[in-house]
């Protein structure tokens, strides 16, 4: 029986939204505050080695999820246990400094993720061609396309050796070859027998590269299951 990697108990997370009163008067005597729970109750278990897909509609709480889990977030109750590195490929370009080089912000940002200075510069040269920005890596971050920092931020993430990789819309970034190189990745990392927990609106990588899949609704997990439930899920079957 393979090992739990990540584990989430009674998992909630609640907002309060503030709705816009015409004056402070009125919102101290008249505050209508709405609590909103972005995740209810959301008990999961994961094992070393799954590949798990995450679909639902937009503000079913799947994001919100995947912030808990790799804790740029905190629950509002519950507990999450977690074994093993997680990279996150939610925003891949959001920790670079935009007047420094690309060759700076890699050691910024593989630093961020958990990665020592002789490790990025053993790392070098292969961060820098999966990146495909050679000609590029020597000038600052601002004079770089949007797909240029994605490429990099990626390749980046990606080679610190995560055990998990939670992946939210990050091959779309880049052109058919760079997402390609992305897929070899991803076959490679799977025969390592790592996890990976994808949301994707590209239904068919996760047919393609998972085993079991979660659908949320409403902030809470209404189906957990094999691939297969992919199909319900289209035809509105769940």
């Amino acid at each position: 029986m393979k090992s739990q990697v990540i584990k989430l108990t009674n998992i909630s997370k609640l907002y309060t939204l503030h709705h816009e009163k015409p004056t402070l008067m009125e919102r101290i005597v008249d505050g209508k505050d709405e609590d909103f729970y972005a995740l209810k109750n959301i008990n999961l278990s994961i094992a070393q080695g799954e590949r798990i897909g995450l679909i639902g509609e937009n503000g079913s709480g799947k994001t919100t999820l995947l912030k808990i889990i790799t804790r740029i977030t905190s629950p509002t109750q519950g507990s999450i246990v977690t074994k093993g590195r997680i990279v996150s490929l939610i925003d891949l370009n959001a920790g670079f400094h935009p007047d420094l080089t690309g060759i700076q912000n890699i050691f910024i940002n593989g630093m961020v993720l958990g990665m020592r200075k002789k490790e990025i510069l053993s790392k070098l040269e292969r961060i820098i061609d999966f990146a495909d920005i050679s000609k590029f890596i020597d000038i600052p971050i601002y004079t770089y396309s949007e797909g240029m920092k994605l490429r990099l931020g990626f390749s980046v993430a990606i080679h610190t050796d995560p055990d998990i990789i939670i992946l939210d819309e990050g091959l779309s970034v880049g052109d058919f070859e760079f997402q390609t190189k992305c897929q070899r990745y991803f076959n490679d990392y799977f025969k390592s027998g790592k996890t990976l927990i994808v949301c994707l609106h590209v239904l068919d990588f996760i047919k393609n590269n998972c085993d079991r899949v979660l659908i949320m609704k409403d902030g809470s997990i209404i189906a957990d299951g094999p691939i297969s439930l992919i199909d319900k899920y289209e035809t509105h079957k769940i």
